[in-house]
């Protein structure tokens, strides 16, 4: 049964994936992997070894028994003949744990080192990679890819050997018992294979289509289930419209399924039809053979039982080169993503950070920027096009050659505050990225603590540098979980002592679960306020020497501006700070302020110098306070 699953499946692939190249060196890349099971490997295979030989021989014996044993009325040859079937029964099924526990090893081994690689692999790409990569593309290659590669040293591998020896060991019997009747049953062979391949075609129409119609599906209720998909359903009013799409496609799903398994049992029929058409020609012209006293009933019993041994290991057979590119395109298709360098990495030799003492003032590190420019990399640069569901270009990509930033320099000095202002994409998000290097410049240096930071490793640098995002991420987790991932190490003081200092810790501390309240799916369980005060929690936890806020009070009310900001000015005491700001209101205390615009520092200095000058400052400024505040009376 497990051989005619086997030649169902490689029936229903698509053909056309032999026809994709494969690129050199892949099978000298999948014997890297096996290597370190070639030992699980070679036991695996003599297991499969042998048990084809045993499938083998129990029609052999059987034959042998009814002619010697039953045939001569010799009771204690039949007990031998006897209790050798059993003791190769038990055998066979001590050859399938044998199997089993080898076959699970390799492959799950197998699956576990690809997906570990992949995973680290994919963790280290830019940030340029996430925004262009589907998310279920990448998802697909941890798993689909990976368990369809495993697939070639275990099911595929398993099946060809197994079928090779199963199917050299029945013809060898076979033509020795009688080869005309063999002739005869192999004569059959092509009147199975011709309307299997039809059959097969049409199952592979059908299992492509179920794919794309699982996905579709699948895609549905990925968008509905999270938060903001469920929201924004339940806002515009449509819970009708939206089961009646999922009972749409759903549906579909449920007709192809019916039409796959129709379709599907149509082998096994095939198969089970054209083994009772040869059965019973081989009884009717071994039988005649039998009544004339040319041929031996045991042998004519053992003949028919080996042949239904024959047409598995055939089908299975002339399906191999599609089993096998499969696998192979399976492997080249995580190798792709393995072969995709990391734009950001670090260099042989890198140094760590100093870090400073934090806390102690004037210990915090200076930040440089020397002639920076920049341009966001070009699509084929950071991600692959399997991977992104509408392969074009992002706005930052539109143009390959378009700067954004220009000769970009400036000091931001140490224990200060250094406000970024300026209109959208003006570049201000740009230069916050180089400074945590999510990005390399692609002229000039940026360094800190007069360290350039290709010189020096990631991990003292991502210790040194803290940044909260506009949008604070948190994981579908608990906050002290939120809070752990900054310092794993952190003591139970500490965290609250950092939720204290983020003006956050009178509200986690009167939830019914404190701590332990899980914040639900990217934290929607709590408002967007509470949200950047945890995300605040979690930077001063850090205690990282640099802090980078982009944009941290956007889009908070009145009364969660003022908690974020009064948690600021603990988080950015006596550290170097880059803050961009949109509410100028929020800054305008601060040591430097840097006006940017399109891509370049046009303006810089204090608030009230950069008010009296009258540029782009004095403007934005303007637009923002103009109906409060008249510009000649601020301070």
């Amino acid at each position: 049964m497990q051989m005619q699953w086997h030649a169902m499946r490689g029936f229903a692939r698509d053909p056309s994936i032999t026809k994709q190249k494969i690129k050199p060196g892949t099978v000298r890349r999948i014997t890297g992997y096996a290597r370190p099971y070639r030992l699980d490997l070679f036991l695996f295979l003599l297991a499969a070894a042998l048990d084809a030989g045993v499938t083998v021989t129990y029609p052999v014996l059987l034959g042998v028994l009814i002619d010697r044993g039953i045939l001569p009325r010799r009771p204690g040859f039949v007990l031998a003949i006897a209790g050798v079937v059993a003791g190769l029964a038990v055998f066979d099924a001590f050859l399938g744990v044998v199997q089993r526990y080898f076959s699970a090893r390799v492959g799950e081994g197998l699956i576990y080192d690809l997906r570990t690689e992949v995973f680290g692999h994919v963790q280290q790409q830019p940030i340029a990679f996430f925004t262009r990569a589907q998310t279920g593309s990448l998802v697909s290659r941890l798993n689909s890819d990976v368990i369809g590669a495993q697939q070639a040293l275990t099911s595929t591998l398993s099946s060809v050997v197994s079928s090779v020896l199963q199917l050299v060991l029945v013809l060898i019997f076979m033509f020795y018992f009688s080869w005309q009747i063999t002739l005869a049953a192999l004569v059959l062979i092509p009147l199975f294979l011709y309307p299997a391949r039809r059959l097969g075609r049409r199952l592979q129409v059908l299992t492509r289509e179920s794919m794309q119609l699982d996905a579709a599906m699948g895609s549905t209720m990925t968008e509905r289930f999270n938060v903001a998909g469920a929201m924004l359903a339940k806002l515009y009013g449509r819970p009708r419209d939206e089961e009646n799409l999922f009972s749409g496609r759903a549906g579909r799903v449920r007709d192809i399924g019916v039409l796959t398994a129709l379709w599907g049992s149509g082998l096994f029929i095939a198969l089970g039809l054209l083994a009772t058409l040869s059965t019973s020609a081989v009884y009717g012209i071994g039988g005649i053979q039998v009544i004339d006293g040319t041929f031996k009933i045991g042998t004519l019993v053992a003949l028919a039982l080996l042949l239904s041994r024959l047409y598995a290991p055939i089908t299975s057979l002339s399906n191999v080169q599609v089993n096998v590119m499969t696998a192979l395109v399976s492997f080249d298709r995580v190798f792709e993503v393995l072969d995709l360098k990391p734009l950001i990495d670090e260099k042989p030799g890198a140094v760590n950070l100093a870090r400073p003492a934090d806390g102690l003032p004037g210990l915090a590190p200076q930040i440089d920027f020397d002639h920076v420019s920049f341009r966001y990399p070009s699509a084929d640069e950071v991600s692959l096009a399997s991977l992104e569901s509408i392969a074009l270009p992002g706005p930052e990509h539109a143009d390959p050659n378009r700067m954004a930033l220009t000769d970009v320099s400036f000091t931001a000095p140490a224990g200060k505050l250094t406000a970024l202002v300026g209109p959208s994409g003006a570049g201000k998000t740009t230069i916050t990225h180089l400074v945590s290097r999510l990005y390399d410049p692609t002229q000039g240096a940026v360094r800190i603590a007069g360290s350039d930071l290709r010189d020096v490793t990631l991990e003292s640098l991502h210790d040194v540098v803290g940044v909260v995002t506009q949008d604070a991420h948190l994981f579908h987790d608990t906050i002290r979980s939120n809070l752990e991932y900054a310092r794993p190490s952190a003591t139970e003081q500490e965290l609250i002592l950092a939720c204290q200092a983020a003006q956050i810790w009178e509200l986690v501390a009167s939830l019914p679960d404190g701590l332990d309240t899980v914040v639900g799916d990217r934290g929607y369980r709590l408002s967007g306020g509470e949200k950047q005060r945890i995300a605040l929690a979690r930077l001063l936890l850090k205690a990282p020497s640099v802090v980078v806020l982009d944009e941290a009070t956007a889009h908070l009310d009145s009364e969660s501006e003022a908690a974020v900001q009064r948690a600021l000015r603990t988080a950015l005491a006596s550290r170097t700070s880059l803050v961009i700001a949109h509410r100028l209101s929020t800054i305008r205390g601060a040591d430097q302020i840097l006006v940017i615009d399109d891509g370049r520092v046009v303006e810089r200095g204090q608030h009230a110098d950069l008010l009296a000058a009258g540029g782009l400052y004095a403007e934005l400024y303007r637009t923002q306070f103009a109906q409060q505040e008249p510009v000649g009376q601020s301070t």
